[in-house]
């Protein structure tokens, strides 16, 4: 501030994530459209949050505080699946831990309201999204009200934010009040007492002017109110019905505003931005980012690393997968940048003396949805289907990968640039349909690995996925294996993921994923386990065990012995996970997959390595066994560090006590 001479900032923009001046990440991208729109931002990234002292180090910003816990949700940032502490954050400095709190928009919210009292708080970013109504709170197994009423923030803005936060700035800069910018798309906020019941008498009135009209459908009311927050904390179905509600009105053009009652508030949530045209998202991509952190940093950020030498294509994704958020934040609607934008990007990376020529991905949410959008705007706008590519490709669908090909080898020519991969997640159902594309990918964009995701095998549980079946996977990796021969790399390998434990999977279907699994020789490095992420179609399913769609129950592995089965069956072939696999064999009554046979996953006697390791984990003082003594040793017997005490370790006696005494 003192630098450039200024006494005030507009805006302060609070995130929970290191600064990184990279248009892959939305702290720098926010800033950056508001800068160019001729605002004064000043960054608090990562603050203390103990105390609101760094909140008032910029003084009282002139307009308001933009508040968000950071590229991701700060609860799965902290914990695992089995909601143990991760043991790195690669949004900081040298991926440490504890630089956020849990609940981070929470906490920033409530330093910002004490630091200045007054000053206008808006919420936004991934935690905000997936949280603006209530919803199921995987790590208190809970449904939480609107995040809107519990930060006490006074707008917040979901999804892809760049429009909303200038236009805000804007209002605000000319005199407008919070109640000024409740017509803003993207949004939602919260109504008083008497507000809400305003509202509500207007709605019932709407309502029964509109049942007297034959020709008007229910799907086009301009406002819906869902099952309340009390409806479905209490009620599942509610709940399931809620999550219905809420899904089909994500399409910008044709969404209703959405009205869901918290006691005797209403929040209130405004249809979707519209999706950016190809002249808004260039200008936002070439922006002046200097692809760096902040120079105050002195480690490396593991993001940053990962991510410097990448190209962003487009936002969005069609695929409408029930467990992946990436929709439900930036949308359906493909928005593509023009390959004018992209070269002049990649020239300015290529120009860059710290880069080695090597573009480390192209690509976005998807790889390869490039340029791909309905055919028929005018079905487009009246659409409520939730995948364009489920149970099969819409008709409809734009799905020529020629521009994405061109583009490709465009980029492969720019001076500079020995390599370009492509990282990305590949729609495989797509890409069969470019065998041009697959091969430009095998020959120039894979370097030896091509990692794809087909999630399981079991046609069950990809249908509650709205994944493609397995032999789509098969075919796939066939027509690659013989594109990577033809382009002279034999060698090159399809590196499969999947998911464990998610709703419609049991043993059964796990144990088939394993035989599938060795069948084919796929031994997985690592296994993701099922996360019920805020706002998800599938957490909807495992919190319920509803289809908020069909109304079907649907099986769901809630307990932690049955998640740790399912992950261990996925990787069978460590000794480590001997013990748990039989026991998830003997369970599933499948002991003929134990022994010598063609299929069989696990020996019939635990290899030595597998012993040891069950040693090392009784040993392990966060583990539930006790840390036992070795009396071989000499060591006496008991728990180590406690005298022999028997029974009860920690008491006083080791006599039991008498029934009906404490």
């Amino acid at each position: 501030m003192k630098s450039r001479g200024w006494d005030e900032v507009d805006v302060i923009f609070v995130t929970g994530d290191a600064y990184i001046d990279h248009p892959s990440f939305a702290m720098a991208i926010l800033h950056r459209v508001l800068e160019s729109a001729g605002f004064r931002v000043a960054m608090l990234s990562q603050p203390e949050w103990k105390s609101c002292e760094p909140w008032r180090q910029f003084g009282r910003p002139r307009l308001f505080f933009a508040i968000s816990a950071g590229n991701m949700d700060s609860l799965i940032n902290h914990y695992t699946a089995n909601k143990k502490i991760r043991n790195d954050d690669a949004y900081s400095p040298g991926g440490r831990i504890g630089l956020r709190p849990d609940r981070a928009t929470l906490a920033y919210c409530q330093r910002a309201r004490e630091a200045f009292p007054g000053v206008p708080i808006i919420a936004g970013g991934v935690e905000a999204s997936l949280r603006r109504l209530a919803h199921y709170d995987y790590w208190s197994d809970s449904v939480k009200r609107s995040i809107l009423l519990d930060s006490k923030a006074d707008l917040l803005v979901y999804g892809m934010g760049e429009k909303n936060i200038v236009e805000i700035a804007r209002r605000m800069a000319a005199g407008q009040t919070l109640r000024d910018l409740r017509d803003l798309r993207g949004t939602a906020y919260a109504l008083g007492a008497k507000e809400s019941e305003e509202l509500r008498k207007q709605l019932e009135i709407e309502d029964v002017i509109a049942a007297t009209q034959e020709d008007l459908h229910p799907e086009v009311f301009k406002q819906v109110i869902i099952p309340s927050f009390e409806e479905v904390r209490s009620n599942k179905e509610a709940f399931a019905e809620a999550t219905r509600i809420i899904h089909t009105n994500t399409n910008p053009f044709n969404a209703a505003t959405l009205v869901q009652y918290h006691d005797r508030q209403a929040v209130v949530q405004t249809p979707p931005a519209l999706p950016l045209t190809q002249e808004e998202i260039d200008t936002i991509y070439d922006l002046p980012y200097t692809r760096r952190p902040h120079p105050s940093y002195t480690e490396a950020i593991p993001a940053h690393e990962m991510i410097k030498d990448s190209v962003t294509l487009m936002r969005g994704c069609f695929g409408g997968c029930t467990f992946c958020s990436i929709t439900a934040h930036q949308g359906r609607i493909i928005q593509s940048r023009s390959r004018e934008s992209v070269l002049k990007e990649v020239e300015k990376l290529a120009a860059d003396p710290e880069f080695k020529g090597i573009v480390s991905d192209i690509g976005g949410a998807t790889a390869n949805m490039y340029t791909m959008r309905c055919t028929r705007p005018e079905v487009e706008e009246k659409c409520k289907r939730l995948s364009c590519v489920h149970p099969t490709i819409c008709k409809l669908l734009g799905t020529d990968h020629k521009p994405l090909i061109d583009l490709m080898k465009e980029v492969r020519e720019v001076e500079g640039i020995r390599k370009v991969f492509v990282s990305s997640g590949i729609r495989m159902d797509l890409a069969q349909l470019s065998p041009e594309y697959v091969s430009e990918l095998a020959e120039h964009h894979t370097g030896g690995r091509l990692k794809v995701a087909p999630e399981h095998t079991s046609p069950k549980v990809l249908e509650v996925m709205k994944k493609p079946s397995i032999d789509n996977f098969g075919q796939f990796a066939k027509q690659f294996k013989e594109a990577s021969a033809e382009s002279g790399k034999p060698r090159q390998q399809i590196i499969p993921y999947f998911i464990a434990s998610h709703p419609g999977s049991d043993l059964a279907e796990m144990i088939d994923l394993a035989v599938y699994l060795k069948r084919n020789g796929y031994r997985p490095d690592q296994v993701q386990d099922f996360i019920p992420a805020p706002f998800d179609i599938a957490t909807c399913l495992y919190y319920t065990g509803i289809d908020p769609f069909t109304g079907k129950q649907v099986h769901v592995a809630k307990g932690m012995k049955d998640r740790k089965m399912q992950r261990a069956l996925m990787q069978f072939f460590k000794p480590s996970n001997w013990f748990t696999v039989r026991e998830a064999l003997i369970e599933a009554g499948r002991q003929d997959l134990i022994g010598s046979g063609c299929d069989a996953l696990i020996p019939a006697q635990p290899p030595k390595a597998a012993i040891e390791a069950r040693r090392a984990r009784a040993n392990q003082e966060d583990d539930h066994y006790h840390t036992v003594a070795n009396t071989a040793k000499g060591e006496p017997a008991g728990e180590k560090g406690l005298p022999n005490q028997g029974y009860r370790p920690g008491r006083k006696s080791a006599k039991r006590r008498k029934k009906g005494k404490p």
